[in-house]
């Protein structure tokens, strides 16, 4: 794997603030072979150019990450290739990190990467996540999902497991504000509120992203 990744990711990671070591940065381009590598065999991502995986996968993943504190417990649903959550566990060592889907390879090529790339703490479950909802009620306080289903499943999903205070946050792409206004009532009806909506553009004019983050209860 060229540097290509690692220098683009390292580049982008610092102008939100993220200083990444020589071993983070040696991860995420270990992270890009390994996926290239399964992807060859089974089918994880459409988007196989460097370029694009350091963008569109790993910067995108870090638009979050200034959002988790050391102590948080944070779940992905419906993680696929381990995105958002292995690029935060890369940067976010500290955080309690749990991913969840229910296609098998998905969760084998993340155990794998787990293993490879020797990160701690960071559980991958082969499961629905509404199995989690009895081993896991109102546990999370931060609980993520990458363009996996519209705003109101995921809201409906996610509320069994998140604790008190905790937040929701949604990511997004182009075109997001329709789904959001639509879902409104249906959030709002779940006892949700939309506390803040961030629009940002990937480097690269690799196109436009939407983070929704949300509360239960009403806003301040």
């Amino acid at each position: 794997m060229s540097s290509v990744i690692g220098d683009i990711v390292a580049q982008e990671a610092r102008a939100i603030g993220l200083l990444l070591s020589s071993q983070e940065v040696h991860a995420f381009e270990m992270y890009a072979a390994e996926l290239l590598k399964w992807n060859s065999k089974v089918n994880l991502t459409a988007i196989t150019k460097e370029k694009e995986i350091a963008v569109k996968h790993f910067v995108d993943s870090l638009s979050i990450a200034g959002h988790l504190s050391d102590d948080d417990r944070l779940l992905d649903i419906g993680s696929g290739a381990g995105l958002p959550i292995i690029p935060l566990k890369i940067v976010k060592p500290s955080v309690a990190m749990v991913s969840v889907d229910a296609v098998a390879k998905k969760i084998n090529f993340q155990r794998h990467v787990i293993r490879t790339l020797a990160l701690k703490n960071i559980e991958a479950l082969h499961a629905r996540v509404e199995s989690l909802h009895k081993t896991h009620p109102h546990y999370f306080s931060v609980i993520t999902s990458r363009a996996f289903t519209r705003l109101d499943r995921f809201v409906s999903l996610a509320a069994p497991l998140l604790a008190e205070n905790g937040t929701l946050i949604a990511m997004k792409g182009e075109g997001a504000g329709d789904e959001i206004a639509e879902s409104n009532d249906i959030v709002t009806a779940g006892g949700f509120t939309i506390t803040s909506i961030q629009s940002y553009t990937l480097p690269y004019n690799m196109g436009k992203r939407v983070l929704t983050f949300l509360k239960l209860g009403k806003a301040a």
